[in-house]
């Protein structure tokens, strides 16, 4: 008999709202969860894929998107995990283009100086490596 009494995983929970508003693909901030990986939350129809610390480090950050598992199926979908707060997946379009998505995960003005430097080269690395394509930046 399963335990009734067994909370939701978030990631369940986040996949029911997406869902509820007909939304096929969202970009994720603050996952909070630990390494990189992705799962198939089945009763809702989405996969979420996501990039986080190292599970030594604290719980903070993280980045992923929610994707409809359908388009995932489809399209042969993944993500490229950059860091714990950028992640990139690209959707084919048509004539050999592609539309590529980035989850960013910006550091607050209280964060250090070195941090956000370094997360604005990383940014810039990443949009100068998919110029040719359409591209859109998500926070």
């Amino acid at each position: 008999m399963a335990d009734t009494n067994c909370p939701e995983r978030r990631t369940a929970l986040v996949c029911k709202e997406l869902a509820r508003f007909n939304i096929d693909v969202a970009a994720l901030s603050e996952t909070r969860l630990p390494e990189e990986g992705n799962i198939r939350e089945t009763g809702t129809g989405y996969t979420i894929f996501w990039k986080g610390k190292a599970p030594e480090e604290p719980r903070i950050h993280g980045v992923g998107f929610a994707i409809r598992s359908q388009l995932v199926q489809q399209h042969n979908l993944a993500s490229t995990a950059i860091n714990e707060r950028l992640m990139t997946v690209r959707i084919p379009l048509i004539q050999d283009r592609h539309l590529t998505l980035i989850s960013v995960y910006a550091p607050t003005l209280t964060s250090n100086e070195e941090d956000k430097a370094a997360f604005y080269t990383q940014l810039d690395q990443t949009t100068s490596h998919w110029s040719s394509s359409l591209m859109v930046a998500l926070s």
